[in-house]
This record gives structure tokens, C-alpha cells and sequence, in this order.
């Protein structure tokens, strides 16, 4: 991407600061917008370098042009509307990236297969429908331009139980206590691997 050390970004919807926490390591200037209070106290803390702030992707607490680039890591589901994308163009500076980051399984966890199989269902059942394929024809971005990269990543129980509640077809339900404790019943304690391949779609902001 056409970004340099000196960018100031914005991690828009930025959760608990794990990609903040990249972004951080590799840029001037971080903002990370987050609208849930007890996730950005966990941001805050975890990424003492970046400014934290209230704000949803409706309403970005940031002035015109004012970053080189957007970045929504797992995250532009909850938000993929006209008024969203009409902010992010707003604080975009002329020539600045809309970077979308997405995991997507690239083979079976290490889980038990009933954790496997119980996960799986409740996607299938829940997944969000994909945002409107001309939504973002309709503001001033360019090409957009694909690349992906395959990783592992080993973690924890706990932390597979937090990556399971953290999902929107989990979140946004009303039995969401119900169905975590079911799924921390299917899995016992141990670290687990988790085979990702992490898509990213990114594109350039021209002028109006």
C-alpha cells in the first residue's frame, strides 16, 4: 500500500487494539475510533501509544482530511452503509487508503470436532448478509486491489472463547451467554492452533 512511516491512520472500529497494537509499531500516528466503553478501556491500556477515542464509524470524531488511511480490521460488516463510507471519504485525505482487513478460516482449528461442528452451525445460521457490492462505487475510491497472506495462530481456551463471542453471529444474539457457556462446555482446557488466511481489500481515495 502506498503508505509510509511518517502515515497518520485510523484503526476504525478498533475492538480491543489488536491490529492498533501493528498499526503502532509501523506508523507516526495512531487513532483508534471504538464505540463499546469496556473494549476501548482494554484498547487504551493495551495501546498507550495510540489515541483512543469514543466514536462510531456514523460519526468519526476526526476533522476532514485529517489521515492517510482507514484500516477496519474484522469490522466493516457493522458498519458497510452510505454514511459510514461517506465519513471514512470525509477523513480521508485526497490519495489516502481505505484498508479492509478480513481472517477467514484456512483449514480446521486444532478444537475438539463438537466445538468445531457447534461453531460451525451457528455461522450458518447467523452470518451477516455481505455488504452491498456497489456500496463503495458510490464514493471516490479507486481500484480496489486484493492480497492475502496465510499464518497460524496458537491461543489459549479463554482467548478461543473470547474470538468466538467476538463474532457479530454470535455477539447480536439474545441467547449470547447460553450459547458461550455451551461452548465453553465442548472445550477444554489447552492452547489450539487456528489456520487463517488474512484477506485485505484496499483501495485510494481521489478527489471529488
Amino acid at each position: 500500500m502506498p503508505l509510509d512511516g511518517g502515515a497518520t491512520v485510523l484503526d476504525l472500529g478498533a475492538g480491543t487494539g489488536k491490529l492498533t497494537l501493528v498499526l503502532a509499531g509501523r506508523y507516526a500516528h495512531v487513532v483508534a475510533v471504538e464505540p463499546l466503553d469496556e473494549l476501548r478501556a482494554v484498547l487504551a491500556e493495551r495501546v498507550r501509544e495510540a489515541d483512543v477515542r469514543a466514536g462510531a464509524a456514523e460519526s468519526i470524531p476526526l476533522g476532514d482530511a485529517s489521515v492517510d488511511a482507514v484500516f477496519a480490521a474484522q469490522a466493516f460488516h457493522w458498519f458497510a452503509n452510505d454514511t459510514a463510507v461517506g465519513e471514512i471519504a470525509r477523513v480521508l485525505r485526497p490519495g489516502g487508503v481505505l484498508a479492509l482487513l478480513w481472517n477467514v478460516r484456512n483449514g480446521t482449528p486444532s478444537v475438539p470436532a463438537a466445538y468445531n461442528e457447534r461453531i460451525e452451525a451457528l455461522h450458518d445460521a447467523g452470518r451477516p448478509e455481505p455488504p452491498d457490492e456497489d456500496l463503495l462505487e458510490r464514493f471516490p475510491f479507486g481500484e480496489r486491489c486484493q492480497e492475502a497472506v496465510e499464518h497460524e495462530q496458537v491461543i489459549a481456551r479463554d482467548d478461543v472463547l473470547a474470538l468466538a463471542a467476538s463474532a457479530s453471529w454470535i455477539a447480536m444474539r439474545d441467547d449470547r451467554g447460553e450459547i458461550l457457556a455451551e461452548l465453553g462446555d465442548l472445550l477444554p482446557p489447552g492452547e489450539y492452533v487456528f489456520p487463517w488466511r488474512c484477506e485485505l481489500t484496499w483501495m485510494t481515495r481521489f478527489s471529488d
